[in-house]
């Protein structure tokens, strides 16, 4: 399937804990080939450091990926989508709604709130997200359930395209083609 000429490129973004190789990521830029992929690794990780950095370096990694693709790829950066898995595609929606241009958000696991801590909310940047948003998230990820997502994702006011997978948690191992097929399906249909 091709994808739409609105969409110039795809820039994916990791969880804390993993980097620009995740499975998921991986298995993302083989589908949407040729489509121009690009997977960041933030900071913390080339540095080797356990923890991520604070939200602005994050963000602010993000704005610098996103400027290095569009000039290494020769790619409009207003027509890249952008997102990742978990706090890689969080950080990719806090820098959207704070202004960075985009054709879309691909927000894989999005990290609702804390596993266990359903009152620490991410969800206050969501008025921001003026953009296509997909959330693909298994139906028992422990960072959000979809009751929890169900009340707070009217607040977006781009519209928005809710995946859920059967059984799974927020590893969504094992799913990668079911991954790949809702992105797909969502970037032609934009």
């Amino acid at each position: 399937m091709p994808i739409t000429p609105v969409v110039s490129g795809l820039f994916l973004t990791p969880g804390a804990g993993s980097g620009r190789n995740h499975p998921n990521l991986v298995a993302l830029e083989e589908r949407l080939a040729p489509l121009p992929v690009e997977r960041m690794d933030f900071p913390y990780t080339k540095a080797g450091k356990p923890f991520p950095d604070r939200a602005p370096i994050l963000v602010g990694a993000v704005h610098d990926g996103v400027a290095a693709m569009a000039t290494d790829r020769g790619v409009d950066p207003a027509r890249l989508v952008l997102g990742g898995r978990s706090m890689g595609g969080r950080m990719c929606s806090l820098a959207v709604a704070g202004g960075l241009p985009a054709a879309g958000l691909v927000l894989v696991s999005y990290p609702l709130h804390p596993p266990k801590k359903p009152e620490n909310l991410r969800v206050d940047h969501f008025g921001g997200l003026d953009v296509p948003c997909l959330f693909v998230s298994g139906d028992r990820d422990e960072f959000g359930s979809p009751a929890e997502f169900d009340a707070h994702l009217s607040t977006i006011p781009g519209p928005v395209t809710v995946v859920r997978l059967a059984g799974k948690r927020h590893d969504l191992k094992g799913v990668e083609d079911q991954v790949c097929d809702a992105v797909q399906e969502w970037l032609v249909s934009l």
